[in-house]
């Protein structure tokens, strides 16, 4: 039953995971008219938990007729046993039906018990895996207090002869002996096609994960001797797709941080993001939806750089920030880093040698 009931949970999870996909791109799957092929998708899951269930429930079915049948077959035997030793005289009728039900109660209970314990292996897995999560020790621990954390930060950036591959394709090299410097103010641009290592390189520096070989300094310190939440909120950083929070504008600017509503104009009116967010229902109180979905790309992509330059950042890492924009928003947004980049160090990561974005800016 253990191990049925851990099966059963993780098709009823695989399941979930598949409707909550489909739900959030049920446009994307309506315009490929993909509908029966995801509900397919959806039941080949709940039919393997379907069979399971079957299977434990007949388990349980099984041996609660043994219980009955043997429950049956000790009243035959005892009362059968009981009226031989009244009749030789050893006991009396009272002490019969006394001690019979006795153990037949006491076996009962525990027999009613049996089909309980469906729930609680059930509850026992699913503590098991919170629990497993709970006491997992990360590689990165964001919550730490070690490491240095420097007062001044100038920006210079040092990739000394890196070599990565992923954990999870350890032969496939991604970056083989990657150096370049970059110094306080500068603009750098990682240009290259699909698979180059762009990514990589921003991932790296946000120690997202460490180097195969080779080091990275900032400032001449390695980063993995530097404060990994420190070095984070040290560096700003803008995704091609902006992640949005279900929330209002305001939070999605604070992510948590306690920040005054000064500050949040201000970076907004640095990112060309001012405008927009007070033509908003309820301004900076607005809720945006799930992942934005009331904002279009561009207001996404200025929000996002807005959320960047409120921690004041030293560094700021943009990740295709325009690719996906029409040629007004994009205006905007390059405007709104032309802003940003005042005083500060800025390396953009595009597809390719003939961005627009890259003629302007690098």
């Amino acid at each position: 039953m253990k191990k049925a009931i851990k099966v059963e949970m993780e098709a009823y999870s695989f399941a979930g995971s598949i409707a909550t996909e489909v739900i959030s791109g049920i446009k994307t799957v309506m315009s490929f008219n993909a509908q029966n092929f995801e509900i397919d998708r959806y039941e080949s899951y709940l039919n393997k938990a379907k069979k399971l269930g079957i299977r434990k429930a007949k388990i349980t079915a099984t041996f609660s007729a043994l219980f009955s049948f043997f429950q049956n077959l000790a009243m035959a035997v005892g009362f059968c046993a009981g009226a031989i030793l009244v009749f030789q005289g050893q006991m009396i009728n009272g002490q019969v039906i006394g001690v019979y039900f006795a153990v037949i109660m006491g076996a009962t209970r525990l027999g009613q018990a049996a089909p309980n314990l469906n729930a609680i292996l059930s509850a026992k897995l699913a503590a098991g895996e919170i629990f497993a999560i709970i006491d997992k020790k990360p590689k990165f621990n964001c919550s730490t207090t070690e490491g240095f954390k420097l007062k001044n930060v100038k920006g210079d950036i040092t990739f000394d002869n890196i070599h990565f591959s992923y954990p999870s394709r350890p032969t496939i090299k991604i970056l083989n002996g990657v150096s370049f410097a970059v110094k306080s103010g500068q603009k750098v641009a990682l240009v290259g096609h699909s698979g180059c290592g762009k990514s990589t390189t921003i991932g790296l520096l946000m120690r997202f994960y460490e180097p195969s070989k080779g080091s990275i300094t900032l400032d001449g310190i390695h980063l993995e001797d530097l404060n990994l939440s420190w070095l984070r909120k040290t560096i700003g950083i803008v995704s091609q797709e902006p992640v949005l929070f279900a929330t209002t504008v305001e939070e999605n600017l604070k992510m948590g941080e306690n920040i005054s509503l000064k500050d949040l104009i201000e970076a907004c009116k640095t990112a060309n993001a001012y405008d927009f967010i007070t033509k908003l229902p309820q301004g900076f109180e607005t809720l945006i939806g799930e992942g934005g979905v009331k904002l279009s790309g561009g207001q996404k992509q200025r929000l996002a750089i807005a959320r960047a330059l409120v921690g004041n950042p030293k560094i700021l890492l943009l990740d295709e920030a325009t690719s996906a924009l029409d040629t007004e928003s994009e205006r905007l947004v390059q405007d709104a880093l032309d802003r940003a980049s005042e005083g500060n160090l800025l390396i953009f990561k595009g597809g390719g040698p003939f961005d627009p974005f890259f003629k302007k800016h690098c």
